[in-house]
Parts: C-alpha cells; sequence; structure tokens
C-alpha cells in the first residue's frame, strides 16, 4: 500500500451509549509525527474518542460504534488482534494510575507480559523510556522504591514511561495536566514535543493554552460535533472558520 502523510484516517465515526449518540459522524485525518489536539467543552466526546482509537470503547457493554478507522491502511474496528492495536496506540490517562509495584517493575510490566525475560534487555528498555518521560535522572538510583511513592507529576511520567515501553506508534494522552503542576505540566510538554519527532501524539486537554503551545493542527469538538479543524495557529486566530470555535477558545462559552 502507498504510504501516506496520514497515520489515522476516520470517516464517518459515530459512537453511541444505548440510544444516546455521542460522537456524530466524525470524519478526519491525523498525520504522522504530529502533535494533534483536541479541544471542547466537557461532555463533548473528547475521551470517548480516545477509547474507540485503542478500542477500550469495548469494555464499555452499551457502546455501539460504526464508520471507520483505519490505522496505516487497517480498519481497526474490524481487527480481531486487540492486544497488538493497544500496543501500537498507547494510551496515558487524566490520573497517574501507577503499579503497586517498583519504578523498575512498572516500566519493565508490557515487555514482561509480551514475553521478554532478560534482565539486561528490560534494564535498557527501563533506562530508555524513563529518559524519554525526562524521569530517568530523579530516579535512577532507586528504582526498586514503590511508583506509588513518587510524587504526583513524577507518577504521570512515569506512566508515560511504562505507555512507551512497548514502542507505541501513536500516544493518546487525556487531560495528562490535569492533577500536576505547572511547572512540572511545562516539563511534559516539554517531553512531548520530543517524542513528536518519533511518534504521533493526541492530546485531549481542557486547557485551551495548551493546545496552542503545544499542537500542530487542533480539531474543536461540541456535543459529539466536529466543528472544526485547522492548523492550531488558525483555529486560536481572531479568524477561525467558525464563529463557536472563536467564543470558545476565547472563553466566552464552555
Amino acid at each position: 500500500m502507498e504510504q501516506t502523510t496520514n497515520t489515522i484516517e476516520i470517516e464517518d465515526l459515530r459512537l453511541a451509549y444505548g440510544v444516546k449518540e455521542v460522537l456524530h459522524g466524525v470524519t478526519l485525518n491525523i498525520h504522522r509525527n504530529e502533535i494533534f489536539s483536541i479541544i471542547g467543552p466537557a461532555k463533548s466526546g473528547k475521551t470517548s474518542f480516545l477509547r474507540c482509537l485503542n478500542r477500550t470503547i469495548d469494555f464499555i457493554s452499551q457502546a455501539t460504534v460504526s464508520g471507520t478507522i483505519r490505522v496505516d491502511g487497517e480498519d481497526i474496528l474490524r481487527l480481531k488482534d486487540i492486544y497488538h492495536l493497544r500496543r501500537k496506540i498507547g494510551m496515558v490517562a487524566p490520573l497517574p494510575v501507577g503499579l503497586p509495584l517498583s519504578i523498575f517493575d512498572n516500566v519493565a510490566f508490557a515487555p514482561r507480559c509480551a514475553g521478554l525475560t532478560q534482565k539486561t534487555d528490560l534494564a535498557e528498555i527501563v533506562e530508555r523510556c524513563l529518559k524519554q518521560a525526562a524521569l530517568w535522572d530523579e530516579v535512577k538510583d532507586r528504582l526498586n522504591t514503590l511508583g506509588t511513592a513518587l510524587s504526583g507529576g513524577q507518577q504521570q511520567r512515569l506512566t508515560i514511561a511504562r505507555a512507551l515501553s512497548h514502542q507505541p506508534e501513536i500516544l493518546c494522552l487525556d487531560e495528562f495536566s490535569i492533577a500536576i503542576d505547572p511547572v512540572t505540566t511545562m516539563r511534559i510538554e516539554d517531553v512531548l514535543k520530543e517524542l513528536r519527532k518519533e511518534i504521533t501524539i493526541i492530546l485531549v486537554t481542557n486547557l485551551t493554552q495548551q493546545a496552542r503551545r503545544l499542537a500542530d493542527r487542533t480539531m474543536f469538538l461540541l456535543n459529539g460535533d466536529c466543528i472544526e479543524i485547522d492548523r492550531t495557529e488558525i483555529i486560536f486566530s481572531d479568524t477561525p472558520g467558525n464563529r463557536k470555535t472563536y467564543e470558545y477558545v476565547n472563553g466566552i462559552f464552555g
């Protein structure tokens, strides 16, 4: 198949919980090695959109998904090997969820589940991922301490390191800065800017200025509808394509 600049191609994505439809025919492309942000008020469908991408929506029994999501040309809504998909598309939750294990074992968990047992190989992966998450220098002398004993910002970076341990091609972050201080948030944003050289990043955020700082392109979701997608500088300009976009990013509603 001919290589394109898109890593994700979505056509007419619809999601319903029971009889209530929460995504109404969303269509878009996400490019390789970009930071793509999704903004919009609460209950606009942002988190639900991410759950469709790595099929964690499957865990919700009343959810019904239709449309097409192609990742590197393959329709993932019809995939049988969901575990391979979730290695390819990593997810970081809004609040840091450290496993009740050591820092080392938190990062080594997924590679071990995949069958890797050599200590030297595991150590290399742990060091690489902690460095990518800008955490290595802070924890390299205490890798055997509990990950849950780290500060909130450190735990958030640990969850990023854990997500990177199976070398995803796409990394989804859902409100990663919701419970951490501004200084740590800025540090993680620097991490994401470096990671985009290697992977595609999809960022859901209620902090519009964070999208403005980080994203190459931005989608504005409102009540399950894609109102606008454009380069971030246009979304945040005085003349975006839709008046609702201007009103949201300028705090007139939302």
